[in-house]
């Protein structure tokens, strides 16, 4: 059971991380924020969409949902309060292939950041 919660945590700082840069970038833009065009931190976002897109355009579930109900199936107990709270933030009951469409949505905005709030000097 904790390897399935620690699993969780892991993916909810993913998905927090993926999240506040869709937010961030173009706000952080807009006011002149420094961190915006931080190359590592705007590969690493770019890259980690990437892979969610790619997985679902392949018919598969994220890795870290496939590892966490791998742990968290075998587990004789039930989950904790808040681990079955946040599994309900998390994972939404709808079909796959509107998850694949809103991923693929989400990468393609992504794309359009970086060319739009590039993360490469432009003086240089």
């Amino acid at each position: 059971m904790f390897a399935a919660q620690a699993i969780l945590a892991v993916h909810l700082v993913i998905i927090a991380f993926n999240v506040a840069g869709l937010v961030v970038i173009p706000l952080g833009a807009w006011l002149g924020w420094r961190i915006v065009r931080v190359a590592w931190l705007r590969l690493l976002h770019l890259v980690l969409l990437a892979v969610v897109a790619a997985q679902a355009l392949a018919g598969r579930a994220c890795i870290l949902t496939i590892w966490q109900n791998d742990f968290a199936g075998g587990a004789g107990s039930p989950a904790p309060l808040i681990m079955g709270v946040v599994d309900r933030l998390v994972y939404w009951p709808l079909p796959f292939w509107v998850f694949t469409v809103m991923y693929c949505g989400v990468f393609l905005y992504v794309l359009l950041l970086t060319m739009l709030v590039p993360f490469w000097d432009r003086k240089g």
